[in-house]
């Protein structure tokens, strides 16, 4: 192990940990010790468009929803690990401050995996791997017509936590209206977990399917 992965040992009763601190570990090792812990992540595969009406689309796994009134979900375009510069997703965000969070399931996976390659700017990912524009109601980018859930967002703000390799860009969105394929929906008007199936992201090249034998239930507290 080298000193870059090691920082320090320590010992609480006969238990040895490892312990990394972000000054002292690289980027990308710091990177993958996170992704690697903070997981089941969801995966929000969110579509924007630029000044030029140009469809752009791309999955994001910093996400998750912080709010219910209004409704609000933040993800994170974050600055590339590789030279430094910022991902399409996000220069559109601020060109027209508008995007749609498209669910991912476990049909669409490698489609949406597909769409995080490096395309150059103006390329339509939506053709590229094969995904359904729809037109959205309240917003210009497009939804994923094979996303059984879409959520139409305007942007209310865009937080850079930094400007150095990996740094987060969150952009926090206001759910204007979400689209809902009934099929994935129980007798009771609630998203079925099973019929969904969604797929969340662990780290590595590892995903998780959300349905079957790896759903369990459990009781609130009283």
């Amino acid at each position: 192990m080298t000193n870059d992965q090691l920082k320090s040992v320590m010992k609480i009763d006969d238990l040895e940990y490892l312990h990394f601190d972000p000054k002292d570990t690289s980027v990308p090792r710091f990177h993958h010790l996170m992704l690697g812990a903070i997981a089941p992540r969801p995966i929000a595969l969110a579509s924007t468009i630029d000044a030029e009406g140009r469809p752009n689309l791309s999955p994001f796994s910093f996400f998750n929803a912080f709010g219910a009134n209004p409704p609000v979900i933040v993800f994170s375009p974050s600055r590339r690990g590789k030279d430094n510069t910022t991902k399409h997703t996000y220069d559109n965000i601020k060109e027209v401050p508008e995007v749609v969070i498209n669910a991912v399931t476990y049909e669409m996976v490698k489609k949406v995996s597909d769409s995080s390659a490096d395309f150059p700017k103006g390329v339509n990912e939506f053709d590229m791997v094969g995904f359904t524009m729809v037109p959205s109601d309240l917003v210009k980018p497009f939804r994923v017509k094979e996303s059984p859930v879409q959520f139409e967002c305007k942007v209310l703000q865009v937080i850079e936590t930094g400007y150095g390799h990996g740094a987060g860009n969150l952009v926090i969105c206001e759910i204007l209206r979400i689209h809902i394929n009934p099929e994935v929906m129980d007798e009771n008007g609630k998203i079925d977990q099973q019929k969904i199936d969604l797929v969340g992201r662990l780290g590595g090249e590892y995903y998780v399917r959300a349905s079957g034998p790896a759903l369990f239930e459990l009781a609130k507290p009283v």
